[in-house]
């Protein structure tokens, strides 16, 4: 009950009836109200029973002016009934008791977005990423927000980060029609590229299935796969159907050997969708050969080399996927390490070379073993 969204939520002022916890705080009997009534009110905010929830976080508002995660909330609330101008006003208020807050920089971003006014949902975004560089939903926004504003390629580097940070986000951009703008740039080509592959992986291989998981267009899919299979990523058939014909597509051998590809386990239950990952022996060679190199780059303080190294395990394509899906903690660690060698350079990597080397040493033993 001391932390809600990571945030103390309990008062340390002195009460008669008050209680210390474990950690320390003291709590007091206008803690457990706000908190009940907080909760209460979040619990309203689940049925969509928005001014009632609002009713809450003022009741427990008025016992602490100062519970910025009830202002968050009540914020949140009056954006969902459209009170836009309401809820710049209750985050402005935030942002004088937590000028630091990403999430608040991230929420007042969105108003200003479905306010239209691109320019200041831009520079909310930046003042989030500033806060926390490694929030890839405040990377994504601002990837929308640039692309809505006609800055289409400084966009498609946002979302390149926000997809490095995390993999879904790829998914997700190519159902988004806040990138509409972006269709016709190579980087977002490039997603969709990502995305298509990715789909065949996991055995979606015919053109319907993948309009169907995905959300693109017919066009938009047949196009890509042309793309992709010039550069000889995938072979394209025509396979005739119930309905007449469809387009199947079989990823080229050389592709397979590097990403592998995903089957479902026959053994297992139809409903219960479980998957066996199959991978070769050289993909496993290959990941291995660049942990070691990543290891001694890192020794050596070798920035240029380290960052292509871990580009190369965290690039979907190639060995991304993979990792990510059978190694998540270790694909995180990777994303963490790349933002930070990224944003600070030869002074993070001088401090930290020990620890990125050791990490790359270990990854290897526990892929291999």
């Amino acid at each position: 009950m001391e932390k809600i969204f990571g945030r103390k939520l309990l008062s340390e002022k002195k009460d008669d009836n008050s209680s210390r916890t474990a950690s320390g705080y003291k709590i007091t009997q206008d803690d457990i109200k706000k908190v009940n009534l907080y909760n209460k009110g979040v619990n309203k905010m689940s049925e969509e029973k928005f001014e009632d929830a609002i009713r809450c976080f003022d009741l427990s508002l008025r016992i602490d002016p100062f519970f910025v995660d009830a202002l968050i909330k009540k914020g949140y609330s009056h954006f969902l009934l459209k009170q836009y101008n309401v809820a710049i006003t209750i985050f402005d208020r935030v942002l004088e008791i937590d000028i630091n807050n990403p999430e608040v920089w991230n929420l007042k971003g969105l108003v200003f977005y479905k306010s239209k006014n691109y320019e200041k949902a831009i520079e909310c975004c930046e003042k989030a990423i500033d806060f926390n560089p490694n929030n890839s939903m405040a990377w994504y926004n601002y990837a929308c927000y640039l692309t809505l504003d006609g800055r289409s390629t400084t966009g498609m580097e946002a979302l390149k980060k926000s997809i490095e940070l995390d993999i879904a986000n790829a998914k997700k951009a190519v159902k988004d029609r806040d990138f509409t703008n972006a269709r016709m740039e190579e980087d977002y080509k490039r997603i969709i590229e990502v995305v298509i592959l990715e789909s065949i992986r996991q055995g979606n291989d015919y053109l319907g299935k993948i309009v169907w998981i995905t959300g693109l267009d017919r066009e938009e899919i047949q196009d890509a796969t042309t793309r992709l299979a010039n550069k000889g990523l995938l072979i394209k058939n025509v396979k005739k159907t119930f309905t007449g014909k469809d387009e199947q597509y079989e990823l080229t051998k050389e592709l397979i050997s590097k990403i592998g590809v995903e089957k479902r386990n026959s053994q297992s239950r139809p409903l219960e969708g479980k998957k066996e990952v199959f991978f070769s022996t050289q993909q496993l060679k290959d990941i291995s050969a660049i942990l070691y190199e990543s290891s001694e780059s890192s020794e050596r303080g070798d920035l240029n080399s380290l960052l292509q190294n871990i580009d190369k395990l965290l690039n979907p394509i190639l060995h991304g996927t993979l990792i990510l899906d059978n190694f998540f903690e270790e694909h995180r660690e990777l994303r963490l390490f790349n933002s930070r060698l990224r944003e600070r350079g030869q002074e993070y990597l001088n401090s930290n070379k020990e620890e990125i080397s050791k990490f790359m040493l270990d990854m290897d033993k526990k892929i291999r073993g």
